[in-house]
């Protein structure tokens, strides 16, 4: 019997041309579909919470898909983890209301950018963290990341696609910097929706502000100016994590019921 299921996948993505399928590219998507078809012998639509992009990682990705498997779900939970590849792991599977979409669903998400602040360079962070060795003051950047919060045009702080077009409006709820004892500065921000490349533009206009290129107050304006150029640069991908996904809390059915 047809069922919708939700997967949660976890991938380091600096082998990866990111999410969707892609002529001549490695993607999530691709490497995803490969294994459930070795599973179930076919692969059906799948739906992606988030359309990340080439080199940027995920602590929790979300795909729904509907099929028809009589494979429990913690059966199937093994059975991908045992043809998918090392950087990448699934961690949950679970039986969703049909009408359940992973994107579409979807209440808001919170993500990570991690940049490592020590003088010298962590090679196993390579590709997973930005290496950053100027003095980086968490409290100015913590103050700057605050004028963030809340409903705004974010025009200044996307790269402009066809995917976006309309509305540039988006929620933050909160955005916080903080630094860990090893040194490892943690810009961590969650909203209702993210535009293309948004998360890694308030993270290079908070390098800005670090370098002394801006001060906090200058976000109001950057914000208000509704223009790209207004805002500083777009940071690397390597210390971008997709953290959390928040869904509505019923979304889970019962499959002893019924």
């Amino acid at each position: 019997m047809e069922r919708n299921i939700l997967f949660t996948l976890a991938y380091c993505g600096t082998g990866y041309h990111g999410w969707q399928i892609q002529d001549n590219a490695r993607t999530v998507q691709q490497v995803f579909q490969e294994a459930l078809a070795r599973i179930v012998g076919v692969c059906p639509p799948l739906k992606g919470c988030s359309r990340t992009d080439a080199g940027v990682h995920a602590r929790q990705f979300c795909i729904s898909m509907k099929i028809d498997t009589r494979i429990p779900n913690e059966r199937l939970v093994g059975a991908m983890n045992h043809f998918l590849p090392p950087d990448m792991a699934v961690l949950s599977c679970r039986t969703v209301r049909d009408d359940l979409h992973a994107r579409y669903s979807c209440l808001g998400k919170e993500y990570t950018y991690e940049i490592w602040n020590q003088p010298v360079r962590n090679p196993f962070l390579e590709g997973r963290a930005l290496h950053y060795y100027g003095p980086l003051d968490v409290d100015k950047l913590n103050e700057a990341a605050q004028y963030y919060v809340g409903k705004h045009d974010f025009h200044s702080f996307c790269t402009l696609d066809a995917r976006d077009e309309g509305d540039l409006t988006r929620t933050i709820q909160y955005a916080n910097v903080r630094r860990r004892e090893d040194g490892m500065v943690i810009f961590t921000v969650a909203a209702d929706g993210f535009l293309y490349n948004m998360v890694r533009i308030l993270t290079g206009t908070l390098l800005e502000v670090a370098q002394g290129k801006r001060t906090p107050q200058e976000i109001e304006h950057i914000l208000k100016a509704k223009d790209r150029a207004a805002a500083g640069p777009t940071a690397p991908a390597c210390g971008l994590y997709l953290n959390r996904v928040f869904y509505p809390d019923d979304i889970e059915l019962d499959e002893t019921k019924g």
